[in-house]
């Protein structure tokens, strides 16, 4: 079917050009000469080289509030960063304490970790908007850590009358060296691996996974506080199943809830519930959203101070919360070898969830965050918080929002919330020390509903990608069969394996030319494209190496319909078939030529004249046609000298004529294994690199289809590739450049161009017209 012709528009183009191999290619274009690269010694001079520009671009590049801060413009940012602060430390304040219980240590220490690792970040970060601090899921990734090594059991003592009970000081001090421990590792962790610009690290975690993961996360955060919301005491479990059990057993202690407590907790969700959901509708026309967990832990600590509920209720309160800040220590190296596994996936963790939520804001304000620059700033915050008894922080999507919606456009906004935080850890800590814990459980529980909202992920891939579901699935699960950072393991090792099974099992098509055009599709999803006669076009969808290379071939020859392996095996019998008779034909021409010499040589020894002779002697000396086709006539005895040469030069006449023979019946038994297909091009624009394995491979693709009189070209083979192949040994004289080709339509042209006119008539295109 031939395009119709219409009047040229602006949307029609005509391109005129010559038929383009690789080498006419790099001619036309000018391929330029790659320059050597520096050697390791002249690379190791330039990098110490030092200079007043090269101090300074390094002192910006590393501390880039040195870059923006001196040029901060106050009239236009400072209303908006005053108040964004104002609203963001009045979200740490209960978030602080509230996630410090999940991290197993006390509330005091989730408001020192809303301090020190904030200032940190204001100097060395790159993201304006995100706010540092605590959050659900890496708090309970600690607390699992420290439960786990610093279990009551380890701190029981003898009581009055006889009974045990447990040192909360003592435990307390020691989970809080385990959390300090675990976070200055982390710390570690995530500055090596930003100064190795190893940022890229974080893109193997994939968005379902990463919300998958936080999905189960917020799953055991959830279980984890609701011994708080009942006021129960469940058993501790560890490994994997852990979560199973805990929830088994805080059914089995159901029957044992704590009324005054669970009451609190109800009350506690229900105003914050209804709260945020206003916040959430009026978000365009409020100033800024109502602080509502500040109100209700000002007004709970109120009345369990006014009405004594530790002391009528028996309610769980924080306790004392001391005044003023801790004298720096460092963390115990002790512990280390632990705790060194927990650090590593925590580090991860908190550096994935801060990364993406920096880079979608960054992307909506237009500006760059640098993931290597905020690898390294996490990890500083991480490393210099630990020796000021904080634990590990990331960024917190509720507060980061508030942050950005209350106004906030530098880190300026996180200083004023630090400012805030500090004055309430010197001068205001000690008025929640009545609080109940019920109250701060109740928080943590309404603001996990972001992360349980992410169920909805499941239609959803369910819809789009079954693929990405499968990961988002298996991520979720084993987060909730297995503790935390083997799930994580799991999880990026199943992403890891959909991965190769993506690159394994890609789509292989057979391409066809739309008529009038240099387009090429597949010619199972369009039926306007029409294979050219005698050409196979092949492409794969993914790039080509050793761990699908083999799979290449098996589809190569399953779309294409040729056997290679059998055509080459019923080759190779027809050549041996074909040499048997050959063999045959040898002997018996030999003993023709046997027969002619003794013919010969008994004629020789006759010296008479065959005119002299009767008859039948005249017959014995003829030689027919059918003896000999070289021997016409009569042979006249008389001269002796004559047979003789007659018989020298019979041997080498009868050796030709059995080579033309044999020639004869090579050409009567000519091989013809593929009638019709003489020629396949490899469309492998979508190939990125090629290995030694895939040269390899198709060295051997060449050189099998030879033997059976296809030619193989390649086409629309990127440079780096090019020079992939030539390194691997790939092009020979068996193989030339002029087999690659720019596009797959100059490959067509080219071969069409060696055909003989009668051999195809098709609509295919020298001028593009579209």
């Amino acid at each position: 079917m031939v395009m119709e012709k219409k009047e040229r528009s602006a949307e029609e183009y005509v391109v005129e050009r010559e038929v383009l191999n690789e080498l006419r290619l790099n001619e036309v274009a000018h391929k330029r000469t790659y320059f050597p690269k520096p050697t390791l010694g002249e690379q190791a001079k330039e990098f110490v080289r030092c200079s007043v520009p090269r101090v300074m671009n390094i002192l910006l590049k590393w501390i880039p509030v040195l870059g923006w801060l001196p040029h901060y413009p106050f009239r236009e940012y400072a209303v908006g960063d005053l108040i964004s602060g104002c609203s963001v430390s009045i979200m740490h304040l209960p978030q602080g304490m509230a996630y410090a219980l999940l991290a197993a240590l006390p509330p005091v220490y989730g408001l020192y970790s809303s301090l020190f690792p904030v200032l940190v970040y204001f100097i060395f970060g790159t993201s304006r908007h995100i706010s540092i601090g605590t959050f659900a899921v890496i708090s309970v990734m600690i607390g699992s850590v420290t439960e786990e090594l610093a279990p009551d059991s380890k701190f029981i003592i003898n009581g009055t009358n006889g009974s045990e009970i447990i040192d909360i000081g003592a435990r307390d001090a020691y989970r809080v060296q385990i959390a300090c421990s675990l976070t200055v590792l982390s710390g570690i962790f995530q500055i090596l691996l930003g100064v190795v610009r190893f940022g890229f690290v974080v893109t193997y975690l994939s968005e379902p996974l990463v919300r998958g993961y936080t999905t189960g996360s917020a799953c055991h955060v959830c279980i984890s506080q609701l011994k708080y919301l009942f006021g129960v005491r469940p058993a501790r479990f560890t490994g994997p199943l852990a979560l199973i059990y805990t929830l088994v057993d805080l059914c089995r202690l159901l029957l044992g809830t704590h009324v005054p407590e669970l009451l609190i907790s109800l009350v506690a969700l229900f105003i914050l519930s209804v709260v945020k959901e206003i916040n959430a509708y009026y978000r365009h026309k409020l100033p800024m959203p109502i602080p509502v967990e500040l109100i209700v832990v000002i007004l709970a600590t109120l009345i369990s101070h006014l009405v004594d509920l530790p002391g009528k209720y028996s309610i769980s309160v924080v306790g004392e919360i001391p005044s003023g800040l801790k004298v720096p220590r460092a963390p115990d190296a002790s512990v280390f070898s632990q705790v060194i596994g927990s650090a590593f996936a925590v580090a991860i963790v908190g550096f994935a969830i801060c990364i993406s939520l920096g880079k979608t804001f960054g992307l909506k304000h237009g500006y760059k965050v640098d993931s290597n620059q905020e690898l390294f700033a996490l990890g500083l915050s991480n490393t210099i918080g630990s020796f000021f008894q904080c634990y590990a922080v990331t960024s917190s999507l509720s507060r980061t929002l508030v942050q950005e919606t209350t106004g906030g456009k530098t880190q300026v906004a996180g200083l004023i919330s630090c400012v805030i935080v500090l004055i309430t850890i010197l001068k205001l800590g000690a008025l929640f020390e009545d609080l109940p814990k019920a109250v701060l459980s109740a928080i943590v529980l309404v603001n996990l509903k972001g992360m349980f909202k992410q169920f909805t992920d499941v239609p959803i891939l369910w819809r789009t990608n079954k693929v990405d579901l499968v990961v988002w699935l298996v991520t979720f699960t084993s987060t909730i069969l297995l503790n935390l950072d083997l799930g994580l393991a799991v999880s990026i090792a199943f992403a890891m394996l959909t991965v190769i099974f993506r690159t394994q099992l890609p789509h292989y098509a057979i391409l066809g030319n739309v008529p009038g055009t240099d387009i090429y599709l597949d010619t199972d999803l369009y039926q306007e494209a029409k294979e050219i006669p005698g050409i196979k076009i092949f492409r794969s969808s993914t790039t080509i190496y050793y761990a699908n290379v083999e799979l290449y071939l098996d589809a190569l020859q399953e779309k294409s319909g040729i056997d290679l392996g059998k055509l080459l095996m019923q080759k190779k019998k027809q050549e041996t078939k074909l040499k048997r008779e050959q063999d045959k034909e040898k002997k018996r021409l030999r003993k023709e030529e046997k027969k002619q010499k003794k013919e010969l040589a008994k004629a020789k020894k006759n010296q008479v004249s065959p005119e002299l002779k009767g008859p039948s002697e005249r017959e014995n000396i003829d030689l027919t046609e059918n003896s000999t086709s070289d021997l016409k006539g009569q042979v006249n005895l008389a001269y002796q000298h004559s047979i003789s040469d007659t018989d020298s030069g019979m041997v080498c006449q009868c050796d030709e004529s059995i080579n033309e023979e044999l020639q004869q019946i090579d050409e009567e038994k000519e091989i013809t294994i593929i009638p019709g297909t003489h020629s396949i091009i490899l469309d492998i624009s979508t190939t990125s690199f090629v290995d030694t394995v895939t040269v390899k491979s198709f060295k051997n693709i060449f050189k099998d289809f030879a033997e059976i009189d296809i030619v193989i070209y390649l086409a629309g083979c990127q440079t780096h590739v090019v020079e992939q192949l030539e390194a691997g040994g790939f092009f020979s004289d068996n193989v030339p450049k002029s087999r690659l080709f720019a596009t797959v339509h100059d490959a067509v042209l080219h071969i069409l161009q060696g055909l003989e006119p009668k051999d195809v008539v098709l609509d295919v295109c020298y001028t593009t017209q579209l």
